[in-house]
């Protein structure tokens, strides 16, 4: 029976930390740490996220300004309001949520964003600085995962890390992230050619895809540590990529969905707005 990876056990630890870094910022520098949030249209998803994200901001002492845009928002008027928060001073972090709508060009928008803050770690200079290993604001899911495999103080170096998916939020950036850490890494996808033969053999197994419930017992090597990145939401509620009754009992440990990543990813999205605000003092 797998030991559960505990994501709101671990980001409360870290959100109670947060708390007393932030108010040690706002004593010795007369300001609060200050992070933007776009949200443009009514995506519920993103509704729901945008919320979390506020009152984990709240909790901390980190002051957020929300801007809510129309689902029809020009882009011009998108790029103007970042560029203005770039400018502002009194602004650490800006975060624009995804996806936006159709009409919008994404990786445009997300340009606009000054490296230095860019709390979410998607402008191209940070995106580069982790392919080099420098350093850099990390991909707030690939960071939560890499928190939680340390929390558990097993070695990661030499081990075989299998990753379904290769999407630019996660795929990819935690690829890079555990390459860091000298694990051996297979990244698979859409195209991958007999799946099962390769994340049998993963010590490490990170699921990324958007399927529910599509890993399954006889996909995963005994004693697997098992992240399901997934979130799907199905007739009987919730659910990740991986169907949890049956590989709990093969994995050595095992995030449940929901409550493993997805809290992990908004507080590393606060610490990540703390670090901007360091580097904005050059601390």
């Amino acid at each position: 029976m797998a030991e559960l990876l505990d994501g709101k056990l671990l980001s409360t630890k870290i959100k109670e930390d947060l708390k007393l870094k932030a108010a040690e910022f706002e004593a010795k520098y007369c300001r609060k740490i200050t992070l933007a949030v776009i949200l443009v249209g009514e995506n519920p998803a993103s509704c729901v996220y945008v919320k979390n994200k506020i009152k984990a901001a709240e909790f901390i002492g980190i002051k957020s300004l929300s801007f809510s845009l129309p689902e029809n928002t020009e882009e011009k008027d998108v790029e103007d309001l970042i560029n203005n928060l770039a400018r502002d001073k009194s602004v650490d972090g800006i975060l624009v949520q995804l996806p936006l709508p159709k009409h919008l060009d994404e990786e445009k928008i997300l340009a606009l964003i000054p490296p230095e803050k860019d709390v979410d770690g998607f402008t191209a200079e940070n995106v580069g600085n982790a392919t080099l290993f420098k350093d850099c604001v990390n991909s707030c899911t690939p960071a939560g995962i890499m928190y939680m495999l340390k929390s558990i103080n097993v070695p990661l170096s030499g081990k075989h890390a299998v990753i379904i998916g290769r999407s630019n939020i996660v795929g990819k950036p935690i690829a890079l992230m555990l390459l860091k850490e000298n694990c051996t890494v297979t990244v698979c996808h859409s195209k991958t050619v007999d799946l099962k033969s390769i994340t049998k053999q993963a010590d490490i197994l990170v699921v990324a895809m958007g399927k529910a419930k599509f890993v399954t017992s006889d996909m995963v090597k005994d004693g697997a540590i098992v992240i399901d990145v997934g979130i799907n939401r199905t007739e009987t509620g919730l659910c990740g990529d991986v169907d949890f009754e049956t590989v709990k009992d093969k994995a050595s440990y095992i995030t449940p969905v929901p409550g493993g990543v997805g809290p992990m990813t908004i507080a590393m999205l606060m610490y990540n707005a703390y670090t901007c605000a360091l580097r904005r003092e050059n601390v």
